[in-house]
């Protein structure tokens, strides 16, 4: 048996021990020498049962992925309380795929899904359109509270739960989260500390209009990379209530600090749970100092390159919605476009434009007239992974254009502010 360094509870001992069968030993042993690595004091139990799965795509490649599968079920193991998982990598319903870009996702590429798809259910997959980075949606129903212990992996789902919901969930890796799900406890260590969510940075806000939220994340991110911030100022932009407004900022701003840096958690002075209860006692007592004016953003923003192969090029697809638009994002969005083409007197959209949504969000949404006048503008609505998508080489030599600063980092995607974006969709940039 594996020696362990961390403190373990009699009923823990014995699972490791194979008193509940080898596979589920073997499953405890990975969780105790994850805690093992980073010096985790003792196993706790994860509190909101249902769990989130970052690995939602069947590639090929992944066989190592489905054969530990495979044994997990002939073992009777599964989520108890479910999971949700990341989007899935295609639609070809209502995205728009050339022949090749066709057999390349289907075959090639993610030519697992449906038989992953089969795996996953038989795990835990508690609905068969769960399939979102923004599981926290309402419309997702996997929703944490404050104090909840995780097993999740999504760099901006933990992010979100951590931050603007004030659960406590570390930046683990894709199957560490089935893993400590299925175990039901996770390493103590890091996030899940009262001394690792202080912050190590203050962060104060000194612009003279609202910053974009994925160019402040962004710059954040760069700045502090894993430290936890807590950020002054952003209250007297986005007010002291979580609306579904703010929550929609949050959502994107929490996320560009987890792709361009990796921030597992930010405090927020008198708008995040945390910050509301402690305010600046969570700050580290040598903490350091950034503060972020308009020009900082602005260089920040001239500071991305340019990864298209000729930058001169105009961009031939626009991808909007990564981590997914919510409800009111999506709607946001098609007023824009929709009042942006009759501004322009365009009857469809320049380049191939692609929103992306939760699937519960996007099957309310097909309802509306708002839906119905999208499409006849030429908009895909889709539930799908950009980044799932620009993995296809293929698309390394198209000029993709997105306002995800999560997006620009992870591809070669270009970025662009949201009413630049919008002005090149429409057609009002000349």
């Amino acid at each position: 048996m594996y020696q362990y360094k961390m403190k373990l509870t009699d009923e823990q001992i014995a699972i490791l021990e194979g008193k509940e069968g080898e596979v589920k030993a073997k499953v405890m042993e990975t969780i105790v020498r994850y805690g093992d690595m980073f010096e985790a004091t003792e196993l706790v139990k994860v509190t909101h049962g249902q769990g989130h799965l970052v690995t939602s795509f069947g590639l090929k490649l992944l066989k190592p992925v489905y054969r530990v599968m495979d044994e997990l079920i002939e073992a009777g193991l599964k989520v108890e309380e479910g999971f949700t998982m990341d989007p899935r990598p295609n639609d070809f319903a209502n995205v728009k795929y050339n022949l090749l870009d066709k057999i390349l996702f289907s075959t090639v590429l993610y030519g697992k899904q449906k038989y992953y798809e089969e795996q996953l259910t038989k795990l835990g997959l508690v609905r068969q359109d769960g399939f979102s980075c923004a599981c926290y949606f309402d419309e997702m129903g996997n929703i944490p509270k404050k104090g909840d212990i995780l097993s999740w992996a999504e760099s901006s789902a933990v992010n979100y739960a951590n931050s603007v919901l004030g659960a406590r969930c570390n930046r683990n890796s894709g199957m560490i989260d089935i893993f400590g799900s299925i175990i039901g406890y996770v390493p103590k260590f890091g996030l899940l500390t009262d001394e690792g969510r202080k912050a190590k940075w203050k962060v104060t806000i000194n612009t003279t209009k609202k910053p974009l939220p994925q160019i402040l994340g962004s710059a954040i991110g760069l700045k502090v990379m894993e430290d936890v911030p807590y950020i002054v100022g952003l209250d007297k932009w986005l007010g002291t209530e979580l609306t579904d407004d703010v929550k929609s900022y949050l959502k994107d701003f929490g996320a560009a600090t987890a792709s361009n840096g990796a921030v597992g958690l930010y405090h927020a002075e008198n708008l995040t749970p945390e910050a509301v209860e402690m305010g600046t006692s969570l700050l580290e007592e040598n903490y350091q100092e950034y503060v972020i004016d308009d020009a900082e953003l602005e260089r920040v923003y001239k500071s991305y390159p340019v990864m298209w192969k000729n930058p001169d090029k105009e961009g031939t697809m626009a991808f909007i919605g990564c981590p997914h638009l919510s409800k009111a994002q999506l709607n946001e969005w098609a007023d824009k476009i929709i009042e942006g083409l009759a501004k322009s007197g365009k009857k469809k959209v320049t380049c191939q434009t692609v929103v992306c949504t939760a699937p519960p969000v996007l099957k309310e949404f097909m309802e509306t007239e708002k839906y119905k006048k999208l499409v006849a503008a030429g908009v895909e609505v889709t539930y799908i992974c950009p980044l799932m998508y620009t993995s296809n080489p293929l698309t390394k030599s198209r000029c993709i254009m997105t306002c995800s600063n999560k997006l620009r980092t992870y591809s070669v995607a270009r970025y662009y502010k949201d009413d630049e974006l919008l002005n090149i969709i429409v057609g009002l940039d000349k």
